[in-house]
């Protein structure tokens, strides 16, 4: 039987000195990739751009973002469903970003915090990967 899908999207967000961002939402103990779920009528690049501003106060415009394609993993925060991610990139200046919303904290990691910080199934599979392509299996 097939798990369930929840369908979001979701930023590799890079700073000047290659750190990733990555944020964890209050209630939960891992770090993904900031972004969230579609709301009625919304492209992916809407989604994101409407997620990285009431969670991170990020004004970003489609013009900012570069597609990097369609994901899927294992929830990290719903037992037995799939997350099917519409991923993008973009670059940032670390001092423009802030806690907001639902998120309980942020950090810009390198690809050595990798080993140490619970990350979702998605960052550890698809994303940080495409961000670091030292860490491709």
């Amino acid at each position: 039987m097939q798990m369930p899908d929840i369908h979001v999207s979701a930023a590799v967000i890079l700073d000047e000195d290659d750190r990733v961002l990555v944020v964890r939402k209050q209630g939960t103990t891992r770090f993904m990739q900031p972004g969230g779920k579609p709301e009625a009528g919304e492209s992916p690049a809407q989604t994101l751009i409407r997620e990285l501003d009431e969670e991170l106060g990020l004004q970003l415009s489609e013009s900012d973002l570069t597609p990097l394609g369609r994901f899927v993993s294992a929830a990290a925060n719903e037992p037995g469903h799939r997350v099917v991610a519409d991923a993008f990139s973009a670059s940032i200046d670390p001092r423009t970003v802030t806690v907001q919303a639902e998120l309980a904290e942020l950090r810009w990691i390198t690809p050595a915090d990798v080993e140490m910080l619970p990350l979702a199934p998605l960052s550890l599979e698809h994303l940080l990967p495409l961000a670091w392509p030292a860490l491709r299996g």
